[in-house]
């Protein structure tokens, strides 16, 4: 009798012990689940902005030699950039733009000067672009290579850029609002410099047909 009631004590014991061990691990289970879902997330996310960055950088590495660029100095508030097209025989002219470079026609003078000229033989590199870059100028801006002058000052910090806010719209301040009320706008530190309407087109011509490597400063 004893025996029985020994038993009918350990039995229900018994039983308590493993219910909890099994709540216990029951309960585990999905705090182990959602660790590994969310370590499975961020992995996830992590691939997705390689991805995402990787191709951002294939888009902006897209060249191409069968377009270049061409400056035609006139004045330094109403010369040209030509956006053209190498064929047989004749380069055609595909799109001309209004443009401004510098303050004076002395290719030598530091941050004020309009650009060097550059032939067939030793062309401008057009490096990289930006749609919202954001420094003393912003949004579409195009980075072109530095160059020596005939003396060797060497010109650096040479842009494509116009006068708007990084993200691409008019601003208040004189650098960042284009007001077409004269020529002041197309005087530039040394860069090439169009208005804004301008500056857009000549991107989205270059982000269908391809971005050129090289510019032509001729006069």
């Amino acid at each position: 009798m004893r025996k029985n009631v020994w038993s009918a004590r350990i039995v229900p014991l018994a039983l308590a012990a493993v219910f909890v061990g099994g709540l216990s691990a029951t309960t585990a289970a999905p705090a182990q689940a959602r660790t590994e879902t969310k370590a499975s997330a961020q992995t996830s996310a992590q691939t997705s902005a390689q991805t995402s960055a990787q191709t951002s950088t294939q888009a902006s590495a897209r060249v191409t030699d069968a377009y270049y660029l061409r400056f035609n100095k006139s004045s330094v508030t109403n010369s040209r950039l030509e956006l053209v097209k190498r064929t047989p025989g004749r380069d055609k002219v595909i799109k001309t733009y209004k443009a401004g470079s510098g303050q004076v026609k002395n290719t030598c003078a530091v941050g004020k000067g309009w650009l060097p000229n550059a032939g067939a033989s030793k062309p401008y590199a057009v490096q990289w672009h930006r749609k919202n870059f954001d420094g003393i100028i912003n949004g579409f801006v195009i980075k072109i290579s530095d160059r020596k002058c005939h003396n060797g000052t060497k010109r650096t910090e040479l842009f494509i850029h116009s006068e708007m806010k990084p993200n691409g719209k008019q601003g208040t301040i004189e650098s960042e609002r284009w007001t077409n009320s004269g020529p002041n706008d197309y005087y530039s530190n040394g860069c090439i410099k169009l208005n804004p309407t301008n500056i857009k087109d000549l991107f989205k011509r270059l982000d269908r047909v391809g971005w050129p490597k090289k510019m032509y400063v001729v006069n």
